[in-house]
């Protein structure tokens, strides 16, 4: 049976998964999962990307969305505004609040989130192990201009003037401000503390192949990556790693990726962000056929490309670009 481990983010992650199931339906997948969207609300924790990755495979996802619960109801957010509790601008749905209603039990009681996660996807069936990339507490904040406040050094804001900057959970800089206003940095905030979650390396140590879906290279798999001892189990295994390309045509197929690389300075390319994670970790890299002339460019990198169909149009698309991901591994491999 090969064994497949899967470092995934939400939505594109999660996509991408429903449809390596479908091209390889006899294979063991793993999934690595960031939890640096994790965010604390209305005293809960709530995992949006291990959720995602969860709700999608096990048939509850909102479709259209691609987060949250299919059929989903709004009493308690609406009861909440009511009272004048906040924030107003993550919406969770009642479906959603039992599940993180049960995971925030759970770790009270002493649980890690590991065997939460477990313990939750008992329910959903996903057809994949899924695993969080940790069990400590790690989230990322993204830095923004922020004309509200006076720039002050002695607090280290950088201002310029009009003011200073602050941080924002990348929910608020998602959700909130839409992504609207342009990011100075991203920082994991307690990556570099953390500890992979349990079966995380062994998963790593015994795959036959490693798969970065196109999800987010700085939010999502960056995060992932950032847990020590995660990029190294990585580079050191002697199998392939391939990864599919986010950006199409020099835009990111969804989300805001580009904000992203702009902040840690990348470009907005598929080569680019093959060359960010660099032929130390990458073996292989699909780019989509509109960026065929970025081949020659990552494979001058070290790593080997190929021009495939990208876009996530629907469960056939995606099962072919996962099958793409499988053949190039081979490839490799040979």
């Amino acid at each position: 049976m090969q064994r497949i481990v899967v470092l995934a983010g939400g939505i594109g992650g999660a996509r991408f998964l429903r449809g390596l199931r479908q091209a390889a339906p006899d294979a063991e997948i793993t999934v690595i999962g960031n939890t640096g969207d994790d965010i604390h609300l209305f005293g809960l924790k709530v995992c949006p990307d291990l959720d995602t990755v969860m709700y999608t495979l096990g048939g509850g996802i909102h479709e259209e969305q691609g987060w949250g619960r299919a059929d989903e109801t709004f009493t308690v957010k609406e009861e909440l505004a009511a009272y004048g509790v906040g924030p107003a601008w993550f919406g969770l749905g009642d479906r959603d609040f039992a599940t993180h209603i049960v995971r925030t039990q759970m770790i009270s009681a002493g649980y890690p989130l590991s065997a939460v996660t477990e313990a939750l996807c008992q329910r959903w069936q996903p057809g994949v192990r899924l695993l969080p990339m940790t069990d400590d507490r790690v989230e990322t904040h993204v830095l923004v201009d922020d004309p509200d406040a006076a720039a002050d050094p002695g607090r280290g804001d950088a201002g310029d003037g009009a003011g200073g900057r602050r941080a924002v959970h990348f929910q608020e800089y998602w959700v909130r401000l839409r992504a609207a206003v342009d990011a100075h940095a991203v920082v994991p905030i307690g990556a570099d503390q953390a500890k992979p979650a349990p079966g995380v390396l062994e998963a790593l140590a015994a795959a036959d192949t490693v798969l970065f879906p196109p999800s987010n290279p700085v939010v999502s798999i960056g995060t992932i990556l950032a847990v020590p001892g995660i990029r190294e189990a990585i580079a050191d295994a002697d199998v392939p790693v391939v990864g599919l390309s986010p950006i199409v045509g020099g835009a990111p197929v969804r989300g805001m990726a580009d904000k992203m690389l702009a902040a840690i300075g990348v470009e907005t390319t598929a080569q680019a962000v093959a060359r960010h994670y660099g032929s130390g970790l990458l073996d292989g890299w699909l780019v989509d056929t509109a960026d065929a002339d970025a081949v020659p460019d990552v494979e001058a990198a070290g790593i080997r490309c190929r021009a495939v169909p990208l876009m996530m149009s629907g469960p056939d698309a995606t099962a072919l670009m996962a099958a793409e991901a499988l053949t190039l591994a081979e490839e490799v491999r040979a």
